[in-house]
């Protein structure tokens, strides 16, 4: 084309660099701002990550460049937590069932935790109930005070929306509302295996640790609540309509925990065998055990 239009191929290189570059770089950090506007707490990655699904190349060095430059970075705050946690009871401390297991799929082990959030002229307590494999919260309960009653409303949600198998693991710190012969009766009830975290040691509950991080930081901080009816309202809205269906998390390859469920599901269907002729022939007993022990 260049020798037909009487350029040299410099010629036209110089013209190219001097436009078409520029157009695409203001294209990209224009979607880029609509992201993270959009997104207020994704970081870089997370916003290369939507960036890429949606067809544009730029690796996470370019957007991290562009965000800072355009002054989009997502801004995190240390907040100071008070204790909720009173482990000093008379209720039996269960072991911890949880180190060294890696799972393989959902329902076999549950985090849970409690926090608090502070309202214009009062504090109430957020108990979560979370699915370890998937990130997906299933169970939550928002009251005005730390007795058994709000723990109480979070697993019987994950119970009745859930319906686990027996041999589930509910893993909690130390906590009276976790310990007390009430919750404890539910789970046993249920054939529920129960796990509770070492004295002074959070990473044991580290999942559940790390999603409460993550509540604070994209929802919580950044909303001022009526009261606690208003509260509810949007913490099953965040719930529902954008941490499960949405938030993406590096820990499931970029996924939303509804996404990584679905896909999940999808795997286990296409990997089902049909034995015989008929389609009536019974499958073959799983090959792996339930939970696998890392080494």
């Amino acid at each position: 084309m260049c020798g037909l239009s009487g350029i040299s191929r410099a010629g036209y290189y110089r013209q190219w660099k001097a436009g078409e570059p520029k157009q695409e770089d203001m294209a990209l950090r224009d979607r880029l701002q609509q992201l993270a506007l959009a997104n207020r707490h994704y970081g870089y990655r997370r916003i290369g990550v939507l960036l890429r699904r949606e067809g544009w190349e730029a690796n996470h060095k370019r957007v991290l460049r562009l965000l800072r430059n355009d002054n989009l970075l997502c801004l995190r705050k240390k907040a100071f937590i008070p204790v909720t946690t009173e482990s000093r009871h008379g209720w039996r401390v269960w072991p911890n069932l949880t180190h060294g297991i890696k799972t393989s799929g959902i329902n076999q082990l549950w985090v849970a935790d409690i926090t608090y959030v502070r309202l214009s002229e009062q504090f109430v307590y957020l108990a979560v109930v979370l699915d370890a494999h998937s990130r997906r919260v299933v169970g939550w309960a928002v009251e005005n005070s730390l007795d058994t009653t709000l723990a109480l409303r979070a697993i019987w949600m994950a119970l009745i929306g859930r319906k686990p198998a027996p041999g589930l693991i509910h893993h909690s710190d130390r906590g009276v509302q976790y310990a007390c012969q009430q919750y404890v009766d539910v789970l046993q009830q249920h054939g529920i295996q129960i796990s509770m975290s070492r004295v002074g040691n959070p990473y044991d509950n580290a999942k559940a640790e790390s999603f409460m991080k993550t509540l604070k930081q994209e929802e919580i901080n950044g909303s001022q609540y009526r009261d606690i009816k208003h509260m509810r309202r949007s913490i099953r809205d965040f719930f529902e309509n954008v941490y499960n269906k949405e938030r993406l998390h590096s820990a499931l390859g970029y996924q939303s925990p509804a996404e990584f469920e679905r896909t999940i599901a999808s795997m286990e269907d296409s990997t089902r065998l049909v034995w015989g002729k008929g389609d009536t022939a019974p499958l073959p007993p799983h090959p792996h055990p339930q939970l696998q022990y890392c080494p």
